[in-house]
């Protein structure tokens, strides 16, 4: 671990390949799990926000579970997150033609009728964010079905910063994730 700014950064997101794998993985990480995605407090009245914009891209299901529970959750760790369907996949979530989870709120996005990608805890996987008073942790969370995403990033040597940045620098600035990647050459040099 190591200390960037207001943040403890752990060693493998330099040190670990990653790089998606839809094709092996089919966006297990959307429809998996005991849990929603992790929302910010300002996220949830994105959701609020944009609902009616994303809803035309969302399944029946998935309808069904945000107008029954809201179009964002406390989780039972007492932070906000997404609802799900059936206590499994995200409320969100719509499949393509060859069944990949995909993100209803990033399609919506993608066609232009937001200007809000998805949850920053979405983007930002496999990257997890831990906030405390006085700092923020931030680690890889590694998931045996992501598997295939780190045998990809070996074969094409990246690594799992370099993977997340437009992520990172989302949340953290443009400063922070040069500094990060001065301090991975210098670590990666050793």
């Amino acid at each position: 671990m190591f200390q960037l700014g207001k943040t403890i950064v752990s060693e493998e997101i330099i040190e670990t390949d990653f790089v998606c794998n839809l094709n092996a993985c089919k966006g297990q990480c959307c429809i998996d799990g005991d849990a929603g995605a992790p929302l910010e407090d300002k996220e949830t009245e994105i959701l609020v926000d944009i609902y009616s914009d994303v809803k035309p891209f969302l399944r029946p299901e998935g309808i069904a579970a945000i107008e029954e529970q809201g179009v964002f959750v406390k989780g039972e760790d007492g932070e906000w997150e997404t609802p799900l369907i059936n206590g499994s996949e995200c409320a969100y979530v719509v499949f393509s033609e060859n069944k990949t989870a995909k993100c209803g709120l990033e399609e919506a996005y993608n066609q232009g009728l937001t200007n809000w990608k998805k949850p920053v805890s979405c983007h930002l996987y496999p990257v997890r964010i831990k906030e405390y008073t006085e700092l923020t942790a931030v680690n890889y969370h590694k998931w045996e079905i992501c598997d295939p995403a780190c045998a990809l990033g070996e074969e094409l040597k990246v690594p799992i910063y370099k993977f997340v940045k437009e992520a990172l620098v989302r949340k953290f600035g443009i400063e922070w994730y040069e500094e990060l990647e001065q301090i991975a050459e210098e670590h990666l040099r050793r």
